[in-house]
């Protein structure tokens, strides 16, 4: 029996344990798909104990012990993630994991072969995204990870560049994955989306669609911005509705953010569950994501599936996932994003033929073939171990 049947994947699975952001959907994404095409179903680690199973809770009591951790130590980081190390060395060595997978850039040591996925170097790129105590645990652990991983996954060609030139990591050693498009992100017709539009007071066809948290990465000031320079008239019919958390950006908004929002022109619907995100992408006129920077971009695949036309920044990974299926923009230029958002609006040509071409090329993007390249990787290593 080969090395590869033989494998027993360990992956860390504590990105699913809260609402799904990017690296949770991945490390859902992951686990779901190798469970299906791994010989052996892969062990998932969850902070405390090891499992076979999916969870969507932590388990009982590590929330009580974080915060008693956070509440009473010194250095709570630092004793929490000795805690974890220590349960993960164990349970590997118990379950016999062979080959381990961190999916959220903090890979814990491990004596055998180690896949670390990259999304992004965003707390380098962007460090005012993230909370202090993040930035410096990442800049205390991420070096030694990237030293000591047999292989490292990103999830466009940008992120390797980014990883290679930063790190100063050999090709050979960095592989790009794309990433998927679920098959519950499809054109919904506007009967079978009325249920969800309606509990947001919604009409199908006719309000303007963003996703991201209010934090300056996201670039949802300029969308704003281009949103205010359309007619009165068209702001009123075509609403702009944005879904993502409230992060802490808002503060930097202007006051004619909230004089439109007053009029009901600008809508703020805050977290929507998964399962409702569909119905918004296929009833919008047009999607608009001008990010400053995106290690790959799934709101944007998402809405292509659903066949939105797509206002994107060619920034970043973006273009890797827009291609010529939507429009691409120089993030902060909002006049250009108001005339394109006024061609979607207004020219229907265009409008069907974009977003014709965008489930063209969503279809491309699967979780399947993300697996597939995922093992090959697996086998890569596996073939060099003795």
């Amino acid at each position: 029996m080969d090395l590869f049947n033989r494998l027993r994947v360990g992956i860390n699975a504590v990105p699913i344990l809260s609402p799904l952001t990017g690296v949770g959907q991945y490390t859902y994404r992951l686990i779901t798909e190798l469970q299906q095409v791994l010989p052996n179903k892969p062990w998932l680690f969850y902070g405390t104990s090891w499992d076979r199973d999916m969870r969507v809770a932590a388990p009982p009591g590590a929330r009580e012990l974080n915060n008693a951790i956070k509440r009473f130590m010194p250095h709570p980081h630092l004793v929490t993630r000795f805690l974890k190390q220590t349960r993960f060395s164990s349970g590997a060595r118990r379950h016999k994991v062979n080959l381990y997978h961190e999916p959220a850039y903090l890979a814990y040591r491990f004596k055998g072969p180690t896949v670390v996925t990259v999304h992004d170097l965003s707390w380098i790129r962007h460090p005012e995204t993230h909370p202090a105590e993040r930035l410096r645990e990442m800049n205390r652990f991420m070096p030694k990870v990237v030293e000591h991983a047999s292989h490292i996954v990103v999830d466009s060609d940008f992120v390797r560049r980014e990883v290679m030139t930063h790190y100063g990591v050999t090709g050979d050693r960095v592989t790009t994955v794309l990433l998927g498009v679920g098959a519950e992100f499809r054109r919904i017709d506007e009967l079978s989306c009325k249920p969800v539009l309606d509990q947001f007071g919604l009409e199908y066809g006719h309000y303007l669609l963003a996703v991201g948290t209010l934090e300056p990465r996201k670039n949802l000031a300029t969308v704003i911005a281009a949103f205010e320079q359309l007619p009165e008239r068209t702001r009123q019919r075509f609403p702009l509705v944005i879904v993502g958390m409230n992060g802490w950006g808002m503060e930097r908004f202007s006051h004619s953010l909230r004089h439109m929002m007053i009029k009901g022109e600008v809508r703020l619907l805050g977290y929507v569950a998964q399962a409702e995100l569909p119905a918004l992408y296929s009833g919008a006129r047009l999607f608009v994501y001008p990010s400053m920077y995106e290690g790959f971009g799934l709101p944007p695949l998402e809405a292509m599936a659903c066949g939105a036309p797509v206002i994107a920044s060619r920034r970043a990974s973006l273009p890797e996932v827009v291609g010529d299926a939507g429009i691409l923009v120089e993030p902060m230029d909002d006049a250009a994003i108001a005339s394109h958002m006024r061609s979607l609006i207004e020219d229907d040509g265009l409008h069907a033929r974009l977003g014709q071409a965008g489930q063209v090329r969503a279809a491309a993007f699967t979780w399947s073939k993300f697996a597939r390249e995922t093992m090959a990787v697996y086998k890569k290593i596996v073939a060099h171990v003795d």
